[in-house]
């Protein structure tokens, strides 16, 4: 009986050796692995496609990145979060580069009060590089200040080449205070955004040539003062110039991509030519185009005003790469109201204000609605096998179109009654009108047979019949989408002036609507970020843009109505459960012990 005790007692501790050394094998193994399993209706935690095909291709990053973080020490719960984040996401990184990515985190709080000054100095850049952020917080009573660098330097190939901003900065004089829930969401908005940012940052530092984009003038176009704000978009990742055609054979040469914003005058055949040529050398084609005309003021002083037709001649020429654009505007119950004053009613439905209903297309995939202000209808046409027409903007299936050249009157939303009904079926999905398509292929030259063979064969001219390469064509039936307000400002030399613009950012507000306290959302300005990462072939963020996190509001009446009963079960089962597996350990321990006896 003796040697049986001890035998048992020798089996006893060598199994619990056995389970607490593979205890801390267990742990060793999973310090070195980051593995977790997203179970998010919304693949919230996972990483997007792009993401992953971009840390995985060895052509694009050819060398090691190595990122370094100067958020460390001892910071609070809110910062420590952020910071749990940032680093879960660079393991997810690491995890798929292998090597090709490194990352560190540094205190710049250490050291002498000089060496500190001199690294916050290094990193501030002379507000070239990253800001700091002050935060105020409680602690022990007592109330307390820290200094942080929330940002990130990007080394590639020996050299610091990108810094990115992964929290805001401080004003001077204004800092944060960390129990203000606005904070705490800033934090939570910057945690489902860093993906985006350390990408988009990562992409920018190890680009060494970036695509050419070109906005056309010369033809009435938006100028640059119009355009900043589209501008400022898209320059981190392209090369932004204006261009001339004036009838220069070379005048596109090196340019990747065009924009053409709201041409408003005639383009000659010798233009239409160089971007036909363009077009079929491969070249990406974005134009926004109206195809009438307004006086928004006189429509606001007298009630109604007429149409004017544009006749650009541009769109004679989109016709034959299968995109029509109508000279009719579209209207749509799913619209953005509009001030009218001196009236009854200060704001009508202004069923002219489309707010488009994105579509499944990468470019518009789940974005805000998109403003688009006397639209006009874009149709289909041809039956070319090798082009791809895709619509890209819609309307809601509760939308119609108007005449040709119509009168715009004020009294419009007054005919349809509380509850507007623009067409018999408003459900129809059918209904749904396009507002912006996409032609993807090859094309057939709109100048075949329509030049004379001697130019034709003339190498000089370097005409091309039909496409060498796949074209890209994207048309908006709104002019004004890439336009910005902005104010001038006289230099302190000379007599020149500075321009910026205004400070409501028009791609995403409505100005007068904002003045009113009426902030309605745009997704314009991720539309023309997607709209030029598609049409340019990047697709690297395309997808985290493009990502939809579903926010799920609290039911405030059901809190109410289960809030005791979801309580009693939170209090109740889990005490129970223990008792009832004490109880069920306490009988099969009886009898065991019992039946040794």
């Amino acid at each position: 009986m003796a040697n049986k005790n001890i035998f048992k007692g020798f089996y006893n501790w060598t199994f619990l050796l056995i389970v607490i050394i593979g205890i801390i094998i267990l742990n060793i193994i999973s310090s070195y692995l980051n593995q977790r399993w997203d179970m998010t209706e919304d693949d919230r935690f996972s990483l997007a496609e792009g993401t992953e095909l971009f840390l995985q291709n060895d052509k694009l990053i050819t060398d090691r990145i190595i990122i370094k973080i100067y958020l460390a020490g001892n910071l609070p719960s809110e910062l420590k979060l952020f910071k749990n984040a940032l680093e879960d996401k660079l393991k997810e990184f690491k995890q798929i580069a292998g090597k090709k990515i490194e990352y560190q985190f540094i205190n710049p709080s250490i050291g002498t009060e000089q060496e500190q000054k001199e690294i916050g100095d290094a990193i501030f850049d002379k507000g070239n590089g990253i800001i700091p952020m002050n935060v105020v917080y409680m602690k022990d009573g007592a109330q307390n200040q820290l200094l942080v660098w929330p940002g990130a330097e990007i080394d590639y190939k020996g050299y610091t080449v990108k810094r990115v901003q992964l929290l805001p900065g401080t004003a001077s004089g204004n800092p944060f205070q960390l129990n203000d829930p606005q904070f705490n969401q800033m934090v939570q908005n910057s945690i489902n955004n860093l993906e985006y940012m350390l990408i988009s940052t990562i992409k920018r530092a190890i680009t060494e040539k970036r695509p050419r984009i070109g906005f056309l003038q010369g033809h009435g176009e938006l100028t640059f003062q119009q355009t900043q704000r589209a501008r400022a978009l898209i320059s981190p990742n392209y090369s932004i110039k204006d261009v001339n055609l004036d009838g220069s054979i070379s005048a596109l040469e090196g340019v990747d991509g065009l924009i053409i914003a709201r041409p408003r005058s005639e383009f000659s055949d010798k233009d239409l030519y160089l971007i036909d040529q363009f077009v079929l050398n491969g070249g990406r084609l974005m134009c926004f185009m109206d195809a009438l005309s307004l006086n928004e003021d006189t429509l606001d002083a007298k009630g109604t005003v007429h149409t004017i037709r544009n006749n650009t001649r541009l769109d004679k020429m989109l016709f034959d790469y299968g995109l029509k654009l109508n000279d009719n505007l579209v209207i749509d119950v799913n619209c953005a109201p509009k001030p009218v004053p001196l009236a009854k009613v200060s704001l009508i439905p202004w069923f002219f204000h489309v707010l488009a209903t994105p579509s499944s297309h990468p470019i518009a995939r789940n974005l805000e609605p998109v403003s688009l202000k006397y639209v006009n209808e874009i149709q289909f046409v041809g039956n070319n096998p090798k082009n791809r027409l895709t619509p890209v903007l819609t309307s809601s299936t509760n939308a119609s179109k108007t005449g040709m050249a119509p009168m715009v009157s004020l009294g419009l939303a007054l005919n349809y009654g509380e509850h507007p009904q623009l067409v018999a079926n408003p459900k129809d999905e059918a209904n749904k009108l396009c507002l912006a398509g996409l032609s993807e292929g090859y094309y057939e030259s709109h100048f075949k047979n329509r030049i004379v063979e001697e130019f034709a064969k003339n190498p000089d001219s370097k005409y091309k019949e039909k496409s060498i390469k796949e074209g890209k064509i994207l048309l908006v039936g709104n002019g004004r989408f890439l336009q910005n307000d902005y104010d001038s400002m006289k230099n302190v030399v000379g007599d020149a002036f500075m321009y910026r613009p205004s400070k409501i950012n028009n791609l995403r507000y409505d100005a007068k609507l904002a003045e009113l306290g009426i902030p309605l959302y745009y997704g314009n300005q991720e539309f023309i970020q997607n709209m030029v990462d598609y049409m340019m072939g990047d697709n690297t963020v395309l997808d985290i843009r493009s990502r939809q996190i579903d926010i799920h509001e609290i039911d405030n009446e059901k809190v109410k109505a289960f809030a005791g009963y979801y309580k009693i079960i939170n209090l109740i089962v889990p005490c129970l459960t223990v008792v009832i597996l004490g109880f069920i350990i306490y009988y099969f321990r009886k009898r065991k012990f019992t039946n040794i006896k």
